[in-house]
């Protein structure tokens, strides 16, 4: 007769009961996308020895693009520095050519001035000559009463004319040769202090009076 024992056997769970772990999200540059996904691919088959040269490869690949980043940063730092040391040295070479211009502005204005008050000298000294001529022929005849003619004037030269008639040379002169004889000797009783005319000689080069 035939013993039958009763052997109970272990049963499985269903794997359906365990809970699967909640799947983890990695973040993976854009460019190594296809590369992790083929790495997953081979874990997946088993392939351990083709996942390590994988990872390497991959970690070659993030280092490169890393040192690329670094590279690319410290470019782009250099070249603001270069940017700011352009703009710096333009500023200042606006700067000294406003300030160049000024000083030279100014240095025509005082020349100009200085001129002027040349000529404003000139005219006071025949002024105070024609003035110390008059009082010396007063004092000359005290106890007589009559009508004196103005001093007789003798004939100047062009420069000195020039300073008579608060003006330069080179206007007197042009004065000169574009107006009639006429039209420079109204000219000149517009700008004399005693309104005489002045009329010029060619052969001893002056210029002689006119009423």
């Amino acid at each position: 007769m035939a013993i039958i024992n009763d052997i109970k056997m272990p049963v499985k769970k269903s794997s359906k009961s365990k809970k699967t772990p909640p799947s983890q999200m990695l973040r993976v540059p854009t460019p190594l996308i296809e590369a992790v996904k083929e790495l997953s691919r081979l874990h997946r088959l088993g392939q351990t020895n083709a996942v390590l040269l994988g990872l390497q490869s991959l970690i070659s690949n993030i280092d490169s693009n890393t040192d690329s980043d670094i590279g690319a940063s410290e470019t782009v730092k250099q070249l603001q520095l270069r940017l700011e040391k352009l703009e710096s040295r333009f500023d200042s070479d606006i700067d000294s050519k406003s300030i160049l211009k000024s000083v030279t502005n100014l240095e025509e204005k005082l020349e100009a001035l200085t001129t002027r008050l040349a000529q404003l000298e000139g005219a006071m000294m025949v002024l105070q000559r024609n003035n110390s001529g008059a009082k010396r022929s007063s004092r000359s005849y005290p106890n007589q009463y009559y009508q004196r003619e103005a001093p007789q004037l003798q004939p100047f030269e062009e420069k000195n004319l020039a300073l008579r008639l608060v003006t330069d040379v080179a206007t007197l002169r042009q004065k000169r040769e574009t107006m009639t004889e006429k039209e420079f000797v109204r000219w000149c009783k517009d700008r004399d202090p005693s309104s005489m005319g002045w009329r010029y000689e060619e052969k001893d080069k002056l210029y002689y009076p006119v009423k």
